[in-house]
């Protein structure tokens, strides 16, 4: 399955997941799929963003490592392993962007209602992965801009704030 319509399913059932099991879940599937994104990237994306690839799939790894989701998915429920091909560097990179935006955000509202410390502490860790995978994002989109393989001056709405496309006119098709 093609980066986009993985990210825009992760993307639904993240919006979908309610209790803070099924998010924490949810945004382990997002940095999974992350960090296959930036992988790929690594070995074959264009040349001028596979430092900054290589990165994004260590952070996100990162990320996936300091969660503990209640059930660890099996090697079919992993949503990232369905990854086929990129595509289009520069909308993957502006929807991975959205997504990782909105895993920081579904964090901080797990790690507000935390029972105990360890789960706040972990969600704490996550969102500084998910911020910090963000950031390489957005650089590799900067990179993709100042060598004239992307649409626009680098991020766009990422740039300007949160990163998701409803600000944009553009919500995932859940």
């Amino acid at each position: 399955m093609d980066a986009m319509r993985l990210i825009e399913a992760s993307r639904c059932a993240l919006a979908r997941s309610q209790e803070p099991a099924a998010i924490v879940a949810e945004v382990w599937q997002s940095q999974a799929l992350a960090q296959a994104i930036g992988s790929r990237l690594a070995v074959a994306g264009p040349p001028e963003l596979r430092g900054e690839a290589l990165g994004l799939s260590e952070l996100s790894g990162r990320g996936c490592a300091v969660l503990s989701p209640p059930q660890q998915p099996g090697p079919e429920e992993i949503r990232a392993a369905g990854l086929t091909e990129i595509g289009d560097a520069h909308d993957t990179l502006l929807g991975l962007g959205a997504l990782l935006g909105e895993v920081g955000i579904a964090l901080v509202t797990v790690a507000m209602g935390a029972d105990g410390e360890g789960m706040y502490w972990q969600c704490m860790e996550a969102i500084d992965a998910a911020d910090e995978s963000r950031d390489r994002v957005l650089e590799m989109l900067r990179r993709l801009a100042r060598s004239g393989g992307g649409a626009n001056s680098g991020g766009g709405a990422l740039d300007r704030g949160r990163g998701d496309w409803v600000t944009e006119g553009r919500s995932p098709s859940c």
